[in-house]
């Protein structure tokens, strides 16, 4: 049995920015998924941003065992309806993993209480 994890960038930088894009061609999302691949026992995929749902229907984020979250510049780009469907998913067991700047991420704010709770 492996992890299903979810590697989640808003995909930002590695997009505008010519130096990411030629150190991570596939994003920085695609780079941390690659490296988790690499070893046995994880099976991770990407999402971003700009995907319908942000990637994370409700379906996916049901198979998903631990979403490792990538923001820097967009978090208030997040719907909502996302968020809450990350948080619900974060209290039913799913593990989240923040990454780079994702303290000022939507779903983290909202698990620690830093923002208000719909």
């Amino acid at each position: 049995m492996s992890i299903e994890a979810v590697v989640w960038n808003e995909n930002r930088h590695d997009r505008e920015n010519a130096i990411v894009r030629d150190i991570c061609p596939d994003g920085l999302h695609g780079c941390i998924a690659d490296a988790l691949n690499e070893g046995d026992g994880i099976r991770a995929t990407t999402a971003t941003l700009e995907q319908p749902e942000h990637g994370l229907s409700a379906e996916r984020l049901a198979e998903t065992d631990v979403l490792l979250w990538w923001g820097h510049a967009a978090h208030d780009e997040v719907a909502d309806a996302v968020v809450d469907r990350v948080v619900r998913r974060v209290w039913e067991g799913m593990g989240l993993i923040v990454l780079h700047s994702s303290h000022f991420a939507k779903p983290f704010k909202r698990l620690m209480g830093a923002a208000r709770a719909t």
